[in-house]
This record gives structure tokens, C-alpha cells and sequence, in this order.
């Protein structure tokens, strides 16, 4: 299965706004795309922006949803089109069904800084789902799911170095998390409004419907 193996900070500077791909770096005055927020481009040619298309537009939301959740061009489809056949707002069930993916409910637990390495835990084999080992980042957990890190993989050096701020994150309310334990439940699915990322979800649909 093909993945993007290049620099992350490129695909926030191609979408022109902070994806958050590297966790705290994405915070911190290190975070490359404050300095060069500008379009990719050979000798910075990539500052110079043309007029989008309606389009192009709904083509970048798109792309920048499919980023933000390590997503693949195909899978993101699936998704689409599972959401389509849902009651309810087709953008909110889409947005609502990326935030039940496994790997980023770990990462939203803060169990891992970033969804990448959520992804990481997660097809490494560190993550457990109701007490069962569950290597599949795509994996959709359902209310009333215990996730958490196996007993086995918590003298794991990053797992460590990530219990050390566990306790000093805020996880969404539609999750419950116990710090010391490195566990919690999913409580209930988030609605559109607890969904924290800048997508305008209709330009999706709209791009899906043409």
C-alpha cells in the first residue's frame, strides 16, 4: 500500500494551514510552516498563487481532510460513500467516522503526540481494544469501547516518554481517559461541533456529488 514517506511540513505549507502532523512541534516556534507558510515551489516560486477554481477548492478540502487523518485516496472514498448511505448530514458522518478510526482516537486519548504515531503504536501492536490486541490503525471503535495500551508495552521507552505528559492533556468529552492506567472508553460518538479541525465538510460532499 502506497503512503507519503516525504516531509510533513510540505503538505501543510501545500494546503496552506497548520495540519498538525508533528504533534507539539506544530505548537512550538519550531514549526516550519510559520516561517515559510507560503505554496511549495522550486526558488519560491510556490508563493506566487493563482485564482482557484470552485473545483480546486473543494479538490484542496478534500486533500487537506484526507492529510490531517493519514488517510489514503481509496479508503477516504469508502468512507464517502459508507456516509453517504447513513441517516443523518453526509459531511458530519464522514468527519464522525474518520474520528472513530482507531489510531486516532489514540492519538485524540493522547496516547500518542501525533496521529502518525498513533499509527505507529497501533500496527506495532501496542494498543488493545477491549482487552484485545488490535494492529489496525483503520480499525472503527464503537461506544462503549475500552482502548488502551497493553500491560505488555508500557516499559516501552516512547511509552514512557509519553505517559510523562499524559496527565497534562485535555481529551475530547466524548472520551474518558485514566492517566495512570493509560486507558480509557469511548464513551460516545463526538458530535460535529466537539470535532476541533478546520474542515468545511459540504465542499466535500459537494465535490463527491459532481
Amino acid at each position: 500500500m502506497a503512503k507519503y514517506t516525504g516531509p510533513v511540513c510540505r503538505l501543510c505549507r501545500r494546503e496552506g494551514a497548520k495540519l498538525y502532523l508533528k504533534g507539539d512541534r506544530c505548537y512550538s516556534d519550531k514549526c516550519s510552516f510559520t516561517e515559510r507558510g507560503f505554496a511549495p515551489g522550486q526558488h519560491g516560486a510556490g508563493q506566487t498563487r493563482k485564482k482557484v477554481s470552485e473545483y480546486g477548492i473543494q479538490l484542496r478540502e478534500k486533500q487537506k481532510t484526507r492529510r490531517i487523518y493519514g488517510v489514503l485516496e481509496r479508503q477516504f472514498h469508502n468512507y464517502f460513500v459508507k456516509a453517504d448511505r447513513q441517516k443523518g448530514i453526509t459531511g458530519e458522518n464522514l468527519l464522525v467516522m474518520l474520528e472513530r478510526r482507531l489510531d486516532n482516537v489514540v492519538f485524540r486519548m493522547g496516547l500518542a503526540e501525533s496521529r502518525n504515531q498513533a499509527r505507529q503504536l497501533v500496527r506495532h501492536g501496542l494498543i488493545r481494544v477491549n482487552g484485545r490486541r488490535v494492529n489496525i490503525p483503520s480499525f472503527l471503535v464503537k461506544a462503549g469501547d475500552a482502548v488502551g495500551v497493553r500491560e505488555e508495552s508500557k516499559q516501552s521507552p516512547i511509552i514512557k516518554k509519553i505517559a510523562e505528559s499524559l496527565g497534562s492533556k485535555q481529551a475530547p468529552i466524548w472520551l474518558e481517559v485514566n492517566a495512570e492506567d493509560m486507558s480509557g472508553k469511548v464513551m460516545r460518538y463526538p458530535t460535529r461541533e466537539e470535532i476541533d479541525i478546520p474542515i468545511q465538510e459540504h465542499l466535500i460532499v459537494e465535490l463527491y456529488s459532481r
